[in-house]
C-alpha cells in the first residue's frame, strides 16, 4: 500500500518537465502510475488497452515464425509488454527520445520495468525515432538500416497533434515511405491515436502502403463513466489486413 499520492521522479527535459507519480485509486485500492509532460497528461496505468491493442492489432496479420520488431516509445511500457507475450517476437528494439523514461524502467520505478529491462530479446535504446527514421540510419543504433516485420508507434496524440513540430513530417507521404523502407516485405506499421479514426489519413496511409485500416479501441472510463477510445491504425506492405479488432 503507498500513500495517497507519490511523485516518484521529475526531471527537465528538451521538450519541457516530465514527472512520473503513483496515487491510489480511491475506489479500488489500486495504484496508478501517472506520466504528465508540463501541465499536460500524457498516459495513466488506469488506461492501456489502446496500447496493448496496439501491439496484438500490429502483430496480427504477420505470419513470419520469427518476427523482429521495433517500438517508438516506450511510456509505461505496456506495448512493449504486449509485444513479448508474442512467442513468436524473437528481438525487440523500443526507442523512446527521453533518457529519464527508460531510467524508469531500469530502476523498477514502473510496474513493468524490471521485467523488460530484464528480458534478453528487449533492447531499450534512446533516440528521436522521428530523426531516425527522417535520417535514413534506421531504428537499431547496432545494425543500420536494419529491417523490422513490425514497427509500432506510441509517442504523439494522433497525426495532426504531436507533441513536438518536428515530428509531423513522418505523417507525410514521404516520412511514410521513409519508414516503409525499414519493413521487410509483408511488414506492418501501426500507430496509436487519441483521436477519431482520419479518414484523409488512412487514406494516406494506403497509398504508401499496401492496405490500411483504421481500428476503434473502446475502454471504460472510470473517471468520466462511460466508454472512451483510441485508434490503431494498421499498414501493411504486403498481405491484407483484418477489417476489425
Amino acid at each position: 500500500m503507498t500513500t495517497r499520492f507519490e511523485e516518484l521522479d521529475w526531471k527537465p527535459t528538451p521538450i519541457g518537465d516530465i514527472s512520473l507519480r503513483r496515487r491510489r485509486d480511491p475506489s479500488s485500492g489500486d495504484d496508478v502510475y501517472e506520466v504528465k509532460l508540463g501541465d499536460e497528461f500524457l498516459m495513466s496505468s488506469l488506461f492501456t488497452e489502446g496500447e496493448i491493442a496496439l501491439a496484438r492489432l500490429g502483430l496480427a496479420p504477420l505470419a513470419h515464425p520469427e518476427l523482429d520488431v521495433a517500438v517508438g516509445g516506450l511510456g509505461l511500457g505496456y506495448t512493449a509488454r504486449a509485444v513479448l507475450d508474442e512467442p513468436r517476437v524473437r528481438s525487440l528494439v523500443v526507442v523512446d527520445a527521453l533518457a529519464e523514461v527508460i531510467d524508469w524502467h531500469r530502476r523498477g520505478l514502473v510496474p513493468l520495468g524490471a521485467a523488460l529491462s530484464s528480458d534478453d530479446r528487449c533492447r531499450l535504446v534512446r533516440g528521436d525515432f522521428f530523426a531516425m527514421v527522417r535520417d535514413g540510419h534506421g531504428l537499431d543504433p547496432q545494425a543500420e538500416a536494419r529491417l523490422f516485420h513490425a514497427i509500432l508507434l506510441d509517442v504523439d496524440h494522433s497525426p495532426r497533434h504531436v507533441l513536438h513540430p518536428s515530428h509531423a513530417a513522418l505523417y507525410q507521404q514521404a516520412g511514410l515511405s521513409a519508414l516503409a523502407r525499414l519493413l521487410h516485405p509483408g511488414g506492418v506499421f501501426a500507430l496509436w491515436s487519441n483521436d477519431p479514426p482520419d479518414d484523409d489519413f488512412v487514406s494516406l496511409l494506403a497509398q504508401v502502403f499496401h492496405e490500411a485500416a483504421a481500428h476503434v479501441v473502446e475502454f471504460p472510463n472510470p473517471l468520466q463513466g462511460g466508454a472512451s477510445a483510441n485508434t490503431v491504425y494498421v499498414a501493411g506492405t504486403g498481405e491484407a489486413l483484418p477489417t476489425g479488432v
